[in-house]
């Protein structure tokens, strides 16, 4: 598969903090990549690196080809990426239709009004919100903000997406019917990255894995061979919140 996202030695301090260390890896065309490491890695840090609302102090982000490295972050929409937030904060008082139509004006197409209210409406349907177009978003439940985030950004019809948590704050029910949206993402054609701290769930959904611990790249591969890595399995131990789950998607 070619590299449709390429992360080259990419570097971030703030102070005397090095939150991302020299990082490199690739993301390959029509993959799931995961990106997982315990609390403070530098997982988040490096999103924002990706998506241009950070600049880095050294290295690239390459993008379909095109160095993207510090562009702002309506630019990096533009080229095709777009990026989920841990902390969903829908347009509370615009409808799911209308907080979609925003995603499809500001993505890759920058569409018209009209075209972009059809984009938003396919979007809304795919992620199981078709019932539920002309509803307040603050009215929605967590899972449905949840769905809200991720219709939005899929509205913006991008070819790289990063996911940041979508999993965060669901009850098993509704993290099974989130996983199966993802795939069916996924095998729509669309390459995801994404942090997860729900180790089962992303150990079954990701071709690959990174793991990032104080800002470096500790390990990369298949999720069995990162599982059962010595040097992994010890840093998650090191954060107690982290180790039980981790050591529970082992078997």
């Amino acid at each position: 598969m070619t590299a449709l996202l390429v992360i080259d030695n990419l570097s971030k301090r703030f102070g005397g903090l090095a939150a991302v260390q020299d990082v490199s890896f690739e993301v390959k065309e029509c993959e799931i990549l995961g990106l997982i490491g315990p609390n403070g890695a530098g997982k988040s840090t490096l999103f924002n690196l990706i998506n241009g609302v950070l600049k880095p102090d050294t290295g690239r982000v390459v993008f379909r080809g095109a160095d993207i490295t510090g562009l702002a972050p309506y630019l990096v929409a533009h080229s095709g990426l777009a990026r989920t937030h841990q902390i969903v904060q829908p347009l509370g008082a615009m409808t799911v239709r209308d907080n979609c139509t925003v995603g499809a004006c500001f993505g890759r197409e920058n569409l018209p009004l009209s075209q972009a209210r059809q984009v938003a409406e396919q979007a809304a349907v795919f992620v199981g919100l078709g019932d539920r177009l002309d509803m307040p978003a603050s009215q929605l439940t967590v899972a449905g903000k949840k769905r809200l985030e991720l219709a939005r950004v899929l509205a913006a019809q991008p070819t790289l997406l990063l996911l940041d948590e979508v999993l965060a704050g669901l009850n098993p029910t509704e993290i099974e019917r989130m996983i199966e949206v993802i795939r069916n993402i996924c095998e729509s054609g669309m390459t995801i990255l994404m942090i997860e701290h729900l180790m089962q769930a992303i150990m079954t959904l990701s071709h690959r894995i990174v793991v990032l611990n104080t800002g470096q790249k500790l390990a990369e591969g298949p999720p069995s061979k990162v599982a059962n890595d010595p040097v992994v399995i010890e840093a998650y131990l090191g954060d107690p919140d982290l180790a039980a789950e981790f050591v529970g998607a082992l078997a």
